[in-house]
């Protein structure tokens, strides 16, 4: 594919993704099927006709988790997020910054992604979601790593270079959980491609 067709096809996921993760953290879902996997759950959250399939790791912060999203129907586009619980409710939805990042697992290949930070109106969560143009790569490696390492380059007009911000988290459990995550994300897509096969839209 000819390199000036990339960035705009690059440019429609990210606002792909970008949208399916604001809708899935900018409501409270009924979580259920949830299971424990070491350090890792996975669970599926459900409001009315949405479904969205989760494996998160909630071990190594008190404050703090990191999780692979994926929503029914685009099961091939999983998203990478990590929420730190703030202190009040926030009053805003609000992006607050997009900085630099980098994602290792282990003693892996240094992978350099985006994140956008973002707050939503009503919830104490403060959110980072990450544009990683290898993520498939990156869930490989935490599928077969013990910790995955994340690096901010924290930084603003004003005030300057800043030291960044590193996060590390724990990748015990994280094949389970990531596997039961997508499976029964394209089960269910599956199951409903069936439901609705020739023959059954005037049952």
């Amino acid at each position: 594919m000819p390199l000036s067709l990339l960035h705009p096809l690059r440019c429609c996921l990210l606002i792909v993704i970008s949208l399916l993760s604001a809708i899935a953290f900018a409501t409270s879902f009924n979580v259920s099927d949830a299971k424990r996997h070491a350090h890792w759950q996975s669970m599926t959250l459900t409001l009315g006709d949405e479904r969205h399939f989760r494996a998160v790791e909630g071990h190594s912060y008190t404050d703090a988790t990191l999780s692979v999203n994926a929503t029914r129907d685009v099961c091939d586009l999983p998203w990478l997020e990590m929420r730190v619980t703030l202190e009040e409710h926030q009053g805003k939805s609000d992006t607050l910054n997009v900085v630099p990042a980098l994602i290792r697992v282990d003693d892996g290949e240094i992978r350099h992604a985006v994140a956008e930070f973002i707050t939503q109106r009503g919830d104490d969560g403060f959110y980072a979601h990450f544009y990683i143009n290898a993520l498939e790569a990156v869930l490989a490696d935490m599928r077969d790593g013990e910790q995955l390492f994340l690096a901010f380059e924290l930084s603003t007009f004003e005030q300057g270079e800043r030291e960044p911000w590193h996060m590390t988290f724990s990748l015990d459990g994280a094949d389970t959980a990531l596997k039961r995550m997508q499976g029964a994300c394209y089960s269910e897509r599956y199951s409903d491609s069936v439901s609705t096969g020739p023959g059954r839209e005037n049952q």
